[in-house]
């Protein structure tokens, strides 16, 4: 493992269409989404996302995939003030500057990651490396390969300190979460962000077993000595709530809570709901089918998804309904990408009250334009959720 210790969408469609959007689709709510501050393009100016997207054509993999929408740093040929120091390593950044590189690694990512344009790839290693520069690294072996994470621990404290295991989604990125859970250290408590099975930098596909990678996080995170590994807590969004969702329950002796928004329990990983909500899905940006396949190991078609997905459901794997850590739930009634129906599965299992968080007027992750946004929901939520789970005593 290395660790470097770092010192919404539109409103979901009435009628769903089963078509992906055009390039030309892609680009006007790229666009739109950056103008009104929505997921995945919250914080990107919307001229430099429309800047971006001058130099793509075409939604074939052959020009790029679609969703290539690289961040202006990756695309642009223009000279601006942010690619100076890119090239030239500065570890100083001004704040707009070192939010566009965390910027730079969200969003040259969609849907393939082995056919990222060119530049692209180029940016996001460049990216990386300006985001690690002051970083110390220590390595942990994991079947062979290495889990790469960020860890940030609260300054000046006295004693080991509770953590935070924070675990991305499908289109998110560790890097995200660095940003995130920069929030919650004030509280007396650091943050492990990790790449979930499948995404950035993750060793491992996802598979029926994927979780074992997570447990090795946990087994490193209680070797440090800085770390109380009697308080550790578990959060992902997503894809990344799957694993919180799991975690809780084969790693409930180890783990004081989770926190997961819109996890996919049992329907979601159905093959009438890949054929019929995931296929064409307008509340994700770009193509979600081919996204998720990227992240499966062993898929090459939509055929082999079909058989694939019900694997991993947590009633597949007579996982629902063991015991399990205390959870807290977050979701929207109007979720397009995750049923509403495995989150009221998963609240009415296990043997310990769960807290749940349901907007009906929310859509995936909760999010609801104009009223709760990701950072909202983030500060007035999660953040309280896990700080109140950490900071009592055990039972």
């Amino acid at each position: 493992m290395t660790l470097f210790l770092a010192g919404t969408f539109s409103a979901p469609a009435r009628a769903q269409e089963r078509r992906e959007r055009t390039i030309d689709e892609i680009k006007a709510e790229a666009i739109h989404r950056a103008e009104v501050g929505q997921y995945p393009l919250i914080g990107l100016d919307s001229a430099d996302v429309k800047e971006a997207f001058e130099s793509i054509h075409s939604p074939t993999r052959t020009s790029g995939p679609r969703g290539s929408c690289a961040s202006p740093i990756a695309t642009t040929t223009k000279p601006s003030p942010w690619r100076s120091p890119i090239r030239q390593g500065q570890r100083r950044l001004h704040p707009r500057v070192a939010n566009l590189f965390l910027r730079t690694l969200a969003h040259p990512r969609f849907p393939w990651q082995a056919t990222l344009l060119r530049k692209g790839a180029r940016s996001l290693s460049r990216a990386r490396q300006v985001f690690r520069p002051a970083a110390r690294s220590r390595e942990n072996s994991f079947e062979g390969k290495e889990i790469v994470g960020y860890l940030r621990l609260p300054k000046n404290a006295k004693g080991p300190v509770p953590l935070v295991i924070a675990v991305n989604g499908l289109d998110s990125r560790k890097e995200d979460l660095t940003e995130s859970f920069s929030a919650i250290l004030p509280f007396g408590i650091g943050y492990l962000a990790v790449d979930g099975p499948g995404t950035g930098q993750a060793p491992i596909k996802v598979s029926e077993t994927s979780e074992r990678m997570l447990s090795k996080v946990i087994d490193y995170a209680q070797s440090r000595p800085e770390i109380d590994k009697n308080r550790i807590a578990l959060h992902g969004v997503s894809w990344g709530a799957y694993w919180a969702t799991k975690m809780a329950i084969v790693e409930r002796g180890r783990l004081r809570g989770a926190s997961a928004q819109s996890p996919p329990v049992d329907r979601f990983f159905q093959k009438d709901f890949l054929m019929n909500h995931l296929s064409g899905n307008r509340e994700y940006l770009f193509d979600q089918v081919p996204a998720l396949m990227n992240i499966l190991e062993g898929v090459h078609s939509l055929e082999e998804m079909g058989d694939f997905l019900p694997k991993m459901s947590l009633v597949h794997q007579d996982l629902l309904g063991k015991p399990m850590a205390p959870m807290l739930i977050l979701a929207g009634v109007l979720d397009t990408q995750v049923p509403i129906e495995d989150e009221y599965l998963l609240l009415n299992k296990g043997d310990v009250p769960k807290e749940a968080w349901i907007n009906p007027r929310g859509g995936h992750l909760g999010r609801q334009v104009g009223v709760w946004p990701d950072p909202l929901i983030f500060k007035q939520v999660i953040i309280p959720w896990l700080v109140k789970t950490l900071e009592s005593p055990p039972n």
